[in-house]
């Protein structure tokens, strides 16, 4: 095996690289540029003045970071709340369907799945149609555990509503369930 010929290299003023010689020592290191600290949530780009799809991501995130703190307490993450919450509305749902809905992967789901399966929290029964399809319900346990998480969920509603008029939260509501429509709609 050949080694391979390693070159030295001295610097201009510009710090370009120039093959020969040793770099040069420095006199003093130059003051450093000291960062700028990125604004808090709510100014600058962060606020008002930031692109829309930042704003709605910043804001889910903060809202699922809440959301995620208090079901914590109760063992349950914010996709298996999602789960049983879509199950409650649909029951019966495939976990193709589930993931779908859910918006989650169908590996996330399945495994999702496979966990709230081992707690107790939902069954699965085959398709009466289609015997090779799983459709999933709730258990007993599964609603009550549904019951206590949606008192986090409903404490956390209350304060992304707060100071909005019944109006304004309705035109919220139809706008954020309008760009689900026309994105997904154009994809």
């Amino acid at each position: 095996m050949r080694k391979s010929k390693l070159t030295r290299s001295t610097y201009d003023e510009d710090g370009i690289g120039q093959s020969g010689g040793r770099p040069p020592r420095l006199a003093s290191a130059p003051a450093l540029a000291v960062a700028a600290e990125p604004p808090l949530p709510g100014e600058g780009k962060r606020g008002v003045d930031g692109y829309l799809g930042y704003l709605l991501r910043q804001a889910q995130g903060a809202a699922r970071l809440t959301l995620e703190r208090a079901l914590a307490e109760l063992g349950v993450t914010s996709p298996q709340f999602l789960v049983l919450t879509m199950l409650k509305a649909y029951p019966g749902l495939s976990g193709a369907d589930l993931a779908r809905v859910a918006l989650l992967t169908p590996q996330t789901t399945g495994v999702i799945i496979r966990n709230l399966q081992r707690d107790g929290a939902i069954r699965k029964t085959a398709h009466p149609v289609h015997g090779r399809i799983l459709q999933w319900t709730l258990t007993p346990h599964g609603l009550d555990l549904l019951r206590k998480c949606r008192r986090h969920a409903h404490a956390l509603e209350r304060r992304l509503a707060d100071g909005l008029t019944e109006k304004e939260l309705a035109t919220v509501r139809r706008w954020l369930a309008k760009i689900a429509v026309d994105l997904q709609g154009g994809s």
